[in-house]
């Protein structure tokens, strides 16, 4: 007789359990037991079938893989939460028996980050279970660095404590410098939420977003608990590829850390990086003031100038001969053009194309010396000029120290970064200036000569362009140009911001588009203009007698009557707009242009016609699962059509109100 099976036994039963039954058999409490899950990578699982899963009369809502509760059995956490466990319990009966002493003395034996500064618990083997290799950890860094970047510019408080807001901090300004020595740093855009920077570190490509720095305020409906967990996970990680950043590029780590300065508000400034195979004696220099250099082997460079001087020579030689063979015979000569790597279909890939200039993006910013103002973000823009080769920069003493100079009026400064409009200084009755707030001193005859002043969407415009724009569009008080993201990639055939509306509106858009400033200017012209009906009717009724005279092909009379049709509800409509304002009625006096734009419209829309009854002919030769499917297709491109038309509708009529104020 075969074995009877139970229920709940084998199958999908088996392979789920519901949160219930993990927390008992964990014998954990419900935070450690979402704790554990969140720092193992565990998630809850949805099963096919609810009710062949679930083992009670209720409907469970959690359930989980039944491996992966197994597998957390044998973790070294569980250990260390029922110690903690135990601990709370010895301290509540001390307490209630009313001895205070034996209470003081668990808490003081026990490993508290609050007394004694260690850990009680570590997530190093955790980090190196996740992520086996450099690479996978780079790749889960964008949440990482989003959300240490994140609880960085919040305000302590009881959920957010002090410490853990000054730990994110310094990991964050540790992983800026890497990026600032190692230029790292790719792009970045201006956005609602924050600040996006993008950065290419060993081929992998991280996105992060970071912040304002405005005062942000706690709200109670976010658990800063589940936060706090992840937090607490993303700072080791973050820990951890840190030092194996610094040590890629021979730096020690973790750098030197100046308390007094981070205190006085330098951030960047307050670390100095120092090399691994350098001695400790030598005094090293903050990033901020320039980067270490390590000089050559003499012997080793006197050996190298020789070699390049003998290379000369034979260059000089080679030329020579060459420039004798090219007088005595005429052949073509090779043309220096670059070759250009174009895609064979529309729509393929771009490829980087090559130029001649030898200019790295990294030293974009390399000699210049630049001066923000104090109205201006401070830290996105020192970290973003300093990614890009930028070695001195001031500001005002008021943003903190770490600045290359305090004084506004150095000579050596290149570029002022200004985010203020240009407004004189308001003048009293008696003559004597008041200083306006949003003036300052930097009116057109207060600036100092030989300075360009810019605003601070230049330098993003800048890096993500990987040029120098013209400080011209950028000027105190000008009118910005767009800023566009650079992550988004222009679809062939959807709106691209960069491209003349002309290149890309359709004709039925520009016919329209015609139409209706034909007929806004007809209304100007024709205001002054008295009409009288009666002429109007009889040239009417002459026209449709001569149309009837003419013998015709049928498609003609449709197309005279449909004219006739809509000249009539005009008219018609011109008169009820008349009678409504009191006014006689106006002449309407077509230009032939806009008879032209008017016939080319009757064009398009037969055309349209056509070309929708031939693909409704070709849909009933579809099954009915391929009707479907392209009935979800046209109805997706309808939808991004329309969007784009919407676009193009928005900037024409604002090139249009740009065009009359001009």
């Amino acid at each position: 007789m075969p074995k009877i099976k139970k229920k709940g036994q084998a199958g999908a039963a088996k392979n789920y359990i519901t949160r219930t039954q993990a927390v008992k058999k964990l014998q954990l409490s419900l935070p450690d037991f979402r704790k554990l899950c969140i720092w193992k990578g565990i998630y809850p699982r949805e099963p096919r079938n609810k009710k062949k899963v679930s083992k009670s009369a209720t409907a469970s809502t959690t359930f989980y893989y039944t491996k992966d509760i197994q597998y957390l059995l044998h973790e070294p956490l569980l250990q260390k939460f029922r110690d903690q466990k135990v601990l709370e319990k010895k301290i509540s009966r001390a307490l209630g028996r009313g001895d205070v002493s034996d209470a003081a003395r668990f808490e003081r034996h026990a490993a508290r980050p609050e007394a004694t500064g260690k850990p009680r618990y570590t997530l190093n083997h955790v980090i190196r279970e996740r992520y086996p290799t450099f690479n996978d950890a780079l790749r889960d860094l964008d949440d990482c660095l989003s959300m240490l970047f994140l609880f960085a510019n919040l305000p302590s408080t009881s959920a957010v404590p002090a410490k853990m807001i000054a730990r994110c901090e310094r990991l964050c300004l540790e992983f800026q410098h890497y990026l600032i020595v190692s230029h790292s740093l790719r792009k970045s855009f201006l956005s609602i939420k924050g600040i996006y920077y993008q950065a290419n570190i060993q081929g992998e490509d991280i996105l992060w977003l970071v912040p304002y720095k405005f005062n942000q305020r706690i709200v109670g409906d976010v658990d800063f608990r589940i936060m706090g967990t992840f937090v607490e996970f993303y700072m080791t990680l973050l820990g951890f590829v840190n030092y194996r950043l610094y040590s890629s590029i021979g730096l020690k780590y973790p750098p030197k850390f100046d308390q007094l300065k981070d205190e006085n508000g330098a951030e960047l400034g307050a670390f100095s990086l120092e090399g691994v195979n350098m001695a400790t004696q030598g005094e090293t220099k903050a990033v901020t003031n320039g980067e270490e250099q390590q000089g050559p082997d003499p012997k080793v460079q006197a050996e190298v100038d020789k070699i390049i001087k003998q290379l000369k020579e034979d260059e000089s030689k080679s030329d020579e001969t060459a420039e004798g063979d090219a007088e005595a015979d005429d052949e073509e000569k090779p043309t220096d053009s670059i070759d250009k790597f174009e895609p064979v279909a529309p729509g393929g890939d771009v490829l980087p194309q090559p130029a001649y200039s030898s200019n790295d993006p990294s030293q974009l910013f390399a000699n210049f010396t630049f001066y923000l103002s104090r109205e201006t973000p401070r830290q996105p823009l020192e970290f973003i000029l300093r990614a890009f080769g930028c070695k001195r920069i001031g500001w005002d003493s008021v943003l903190g120290e770490g600045a290359f100079t305090n004084d506004e009026s150095d000579p050596s400064i290149t570029h002022h970064i200004i985010d203020r409009p240009v407004v004189q200084a308001a003048t009293n009755e008696d003559g004597d200036g008041e200083d306006n707030q949003t003036a300052q001193k930097v009116g057109p005859n207060q600036r100092y000569p030989g300075r360009i002043y810019v605003q601070p969407q230049w330098v993003w415009d800048c890096v993500n362009d990987e040029e120098l724009k013209s400080p011209e569009l950028y000027a105190p008080g000008a009118a910005l140009p767009p800023h566009l993201s650079p992550f988004v990639k222009a679809a062939p055939g959807q709106y691209d911001p960069t491209l003349p509306l002309e290149a890309q509106q359709t004709e039925a858009e520009a016919i329209e588009a015609d139409l209706e400033d034909a007929e806004k200017d007809g209304a100007e012209e024709g205001s002054d203009v008295e009409n009288d009906m009666d002429v109007d009717e009889a040239e009417d009724d002459e026209e449709e007698e001569e149309g009837d005279e003419e013998d015709a092909e049928e498609a003609e009379e449709e197309d005279a009557e449909e004219d006739e049709e809509e000249s009539k509800t005009l008219q018609r409509q011109l008169e009820l707009e008349a009678e409504l304002q009191g006014k006689k009625v106006q002449n309407k006096k077509v230009d032939p242009k806009t008879k032209a734009k008017l016939e080319q419209r009757k064009t398009l829309e037969k055309k349209a016609r056509e070309e929708a009854e031939d693909l409704e002919r070709a849909k009933g030769m579809l099954s009915k699962k391929k009707r479907k499917l392209f009935e979800q297709m046209q109805y997706t491109n309808n939808k991004k059509s329309a969007q784009d038309e919407k676009l193009r509708a928005k900037r024409r009529k604002l090139e249009k109100e740009k065009a009359q104020k001009a």
